[in-house]
């Protein structure tokens, strides 16, 4: 287990990498839209957003290389492209080649949703591979607190400071490349390969008491079927369920306050560095309430935490609402943002990753990463995008109010359509919602059949 954990944390450092690149810039925010003259439609949907549409691109196009190179090779890349962007930004000159080199960052945040979850997944045993798989989660949330912190103490060294913000990035990305050369290929993977031996040692320092040829003869028949695609209708549940979960979880505003958090408290009231001081006490929160999440996962199950984080979005995001629209002022809006990231660690934040790599079956995994990544960071690319003219068009009382509004939806969504899926195998899960699918098909069938 001891070698497992280390996998599943060097793996999950890609996480780390993510979620420092999509916070970081929140620091630059003002200061690169002052350097630039840039209007509130060019900076937020080219300065700010241009690394998400990275991401949109590299969830969307990430399972080739996932699935053609490898688990492992592909997380290397990703590496290569977070220390080229960090680098490449800090010294841009004008906003396209910041908006470019942004743009190659988001394309390894878009990867690593689906190889990173991936890889933990394909070698976890079925009653810890929550925990494991939410180890990226914890590894995204605790870059978002250290480029909080970043951001804070570099935001006084001169008119360069966003140089430095942007750049410090670099050093997290080349640890990781290192790191990222001691773990082995997935064992899934490389039996879908039909590289037995290979697979077989993996498996065997995973675990050298299980029964190895149980384990490839049951992998392998999850898998035989090797011109499947994710569209296919048995596959349409899953396909929905990924969906889903992708859509919600933006909708509850989630990207849209982590790019703005400082713009956010300043529109309440607060000043600047006790905007900035107020991320950081987001930070803190959110890397509290997902090691809870981490903590729970395996033992209250998917579906209870999203439960609690679907109560949590709605009374949250109902009082932030509120309190713009009725002025309250003071620490209001920071305290009920801070309940906002607790429901979100807890729920959303601690399930999406994990549940997308547990519903599809392990040939066609990569591909279904991708599917649900991309709706993730379509809409993340979006939403963050149209913020600034939002605030200024329809005010954050009414943008906080649709997102409560959509959160109450995805509360719906649990009670009657998400399935549980802790302590089940992959091959288990994958023939339970593949048969449900078809089940439901079978419904329908007999009772067209019956009304003739």
């Amino acid at each position: 287990m001891n070698k497992i954990l280390i996998w599943s944390v060097t793996a999950a450092l890609a996480g780390f990498l993510f979620g420092f690149d999509t916070v970081v810039i929140s620091g630059a925010d003002k200061q690169l839209q002052l350097l630039w003259h840039s209007s509130d439609a060019f900076h937020g949907s080219v300065v700010m957003a241009m690394a998400l549409w990275g991401t949109v691109v590299g969830a969307i196009f990430g399972g080739i290389p996932t699935n053609k190179i490898g688990r492992k090779k592909t997380l290397f890349w990703i590496g290569i492209l977070y220390f080229a962007s960090a680098i490449g930004a800090a010294f841009a000159n004008d906003p396209f080649v910041f908006a470019a080199f942004r743009f190659i960052g988001g394309l390894g945040v878009g990867a690593s949703t689906i190889a990173a979850p991936a890889y933990v997944s394909e070698i976890a045993p079925a009653d810890k591979r929550g925990r494991l798989v939410a180890l990226y989660q914890f590894n995204i949330v605790l870059g978002i607190l250290i480029a909080f912190i970043s951001n804070y103490f570099l935001k006084d060294i001169g008119e360069n400071a966003w140089r430095w913000m942007i750049g410090v990035q670099a050093i997290p990305s080349l640890i990781y490349i290192l790191f990222i050369l001691t773990i082995p290929e997935s064992p899934r993977w490389l039996l879908s390969k039909n590289r037995d031996e290979e697979a077989r040692r993996v498996l065997y320092n995973i675990d050298p008491s299980a029964n190895i040829s149980d384990l490839m003869d049951d992998s392998r028949e999850n898998g035989v079927t090797k011109h499947e695609n994710i569209f296919m209708k048995k596959y349409r549940f899953p396909l929905i369920l990924a969906f889903l979960i992708a859509f919600f979880n933006q909708f509850s505003g989630i990207n849209a306050f982590l790019y703005y958090a400082p713009r956010i408290f300043e529109e309440a009231g607060l000043g600047q560095n006790t905007a900035l001081l107020s991320s950081i006490g987001i930070g803190v929160t959110n890397l509290i309430f997902t090691l809870i999440g981490v903590a729970l996962i395996d033992k209250l199950g998917r579906k209870l935490l999203m439960y609690i984080g679907s109560v949590g979005y709605i009374i949250s995001l109902g009082l932030v609402s509120a309190s713009f629209y009725y002025n309250w002022g003071g620490l209001s809006v920071p305290i009920f943002l801070f309940l906002f990231i607790a429901s979100h660690a807890i729920g959303q934040g601690a399930v999406i990753w994990v549940f997308i790599s547990e519903i599809f079956p392990n040939h066609i995994r990569a591909s279904g990463q991708a599917f649900g990544s991309s709706v993730h960071w379509v809409l993340a690319a979006i939403i963050p995008s149209l913020i600034p003219m939002l605030f200024s068009e329809i005010g954050p009382e009414v943008v906080f109010l649709i997102f409560t509004l959509m959160m109450v939806l995805q509360l719906l969504f649990v009670i009657f359509l998400m399935p549980e899926t802790k302590g089940i195998s992959l091959e288990a899960l994958s023939e339970t919602l593949t048969k449900k699918n078809n089940h439901k098909n079978e419904i329908k069938e007999t009772s067209a059949v019956s009304s003739l």
